[in-house]
C-alpha cells in the first residue's frame, strides 16, 4: 500500500508541472488553431535559461523564474511577429511544416551553442533535499516546489484570462475571431499575446523542471509528445482540461510504481521480469492514441 500511495503522490506532483508545460500549447491552439511543434524546444530554452542563470550568478534556481518568463514572452512575440503570422496566411500543411521547421531550427541552434551533452543543476536551496511525510513517502523538495509553483503560475494565467479585460479579449478571440474583430478587438495583437503567454508558460515550466531534470538539446521531443497527449485528453483550447489531463498523464508516468504494487499484491513472479520503467512513456502515447480515436474532442471540448 505504501508503494501505491507513493506512486500516486509522485504522479500528481509531476503532473502539475506537466500541466503547465501543456498550458502554453493549448492557449496557442485555442486562439489561432495552429499546432506548435516547436513547443518542446521552447521548454528546452527555459531549462537552459534557468540552468545557466543559476550557474553564472550563483542565485537559487527558483529565483530564475521571472527571467525565464520574460525570455519566453519576448521569444514568443518575436516568433509570432517575424514568422508565425506569415504562416497563418497559408494552408494548414504550411503551418504544420513551418512550426516543425522552427523546432529543427531551435534544436540545432542549441546544439551549436551548448553541445549535445546532458547538463544538470547541482546547487540550490532545495536541490538534494526531501521531506519524509511518513508511510515511507518521501517528497523531493524540488518536485514539491515545482508542483506548487506550477499551480500558482497556472492559476495566474487562468485568472488573467477570466478576470482581466485583456484576458477576456483573448478568450473572445479564441471563441469567435470574427465576432471579436467586429467588437474592436485587434486579432493580431491577441495572436502575439497568445504566443507570448504560451511560450512564457512553457519556459517557466522548463526553469522549474531543470531543478530535477537534466537538459540537452533533444529534451524537447519528449515533452512535446507529452504535451500533445495532455492537450488531446483535456481538449485543445481548454485551460481547465490541461490541468486535469496533466494530473492524469502524471499518474500514467508512474505506472512502474503501480506495477510494483500489483507485483507484491499478487506475488506474481513473472511480473518482476517485465521492465516496466523502460515502457512508462509508451503508455502516455498509447493513451494519446486511444483518446484521439475514442474522443477526438477531448474531455473538455475544443474551446474554453
Amino acid at each position: 500500500m505504501d508503494i501505491l500511495i507513493s506512486s500516486i503522490v509522485a504522479g500528481l506532483l509531476i503532473g502539475m508541472a506537466l500541466a503547465l508545460v501543456a498550458l502554453g500549447l493549448t492557449i496557442i491552439f485555442g486562439v489561432m488553431d495552429i499546432v506548435n511543434f516547436a513547443h518542446g524546444e521552447f521548454l528546452m530554452i527555459g531549462m537552459y535559461t534557468g540552468l545557466f542563470t543559476a550557474q553564472s550568478t550563483g542565485m537559487d534556481p527558483l529565483l530564475t523564474l521571472p527571467l525565464a518568463a520574460l525570455v519566453g514572452f519576448l521569444l514568443g512575440v518575436l516568433c509570432y511577429a517575424g514568422f508565425v503570422r506569415f504562416l497563418l496566411r497559408g494552408p494548414m500543411v504550411a503551418q504544420l511544416l513551418g512550426t516543425f521547421g522552427l523546432m529543427l531550427l531551435l534544436r540545432n541552434i542549441a546544439l551549436l551553442i551548448f553541445g549535445s551533452e546532458d547538463r544538470a543543476l547541482h546547487h540550490g536551496i532545495l536541490v538534494g533535499k526531501s521531506f519524509d511525510v511518513g508511510m515511507e513517502i518521501i517528497l523531493p523538495a524540488t518536485k514539491l516546489a515545482a508542483a506548487g509553483l506550477s499551480i500558482l503560475a497556472f492559476g495566474a494565467v487562468w485568472l488573467f484570462m477570466k478576470k482581466t479585460r485583456i484576458g477576456k479579449a483573448l478568450t473572445a478571440t479564441a471563441l469567435n475571431r470574427q465576432a471579436a474583430s467586429y467588437m474592436g478587438i485587434p486579432a493580431e495583437r491577441m495572436n502575439a499575446l497568445a504566443w507570448g503567454i504560451g511560450v512564457s508558460s512553457v519556459t517557466i515550466a522548463g526553469a522549474l523542471l531543470v531543478n530535477f531534470w537534466s537538459v540537452n538539446p533533444y529534451v524537447g521531443l519528449l515533452f512535446t509528445m507529452i504535451a500533445f497527449a495532455i492537450v488531446a485528453l483535456g481538449g485543445f483550447g481548454s485551460v481547465p482540461g490541461a490541468l486535469f489531463a496533466g494530473l492524469v498523464v502524471g499518474l500514467i508516468t508512474e505506472i512502474p510504481g503501480f506495477w510494483d504494487f500489483l507485483t507484491l499484491a499478487f506475488s506474481a513472479e513473472w511480473m518482476e521480469n517485465v521492465p516496466m520503467t523502460s515502457f512508462k512513456y509508451m503508455w502516455v502515447y498509447v493513451a494519446y492514441f486511444v483518446i484521439m480515436v475514442v474522443r477526438p474532442r477531448g474531455l473538455f471540448g475544443w474551446k474554453y
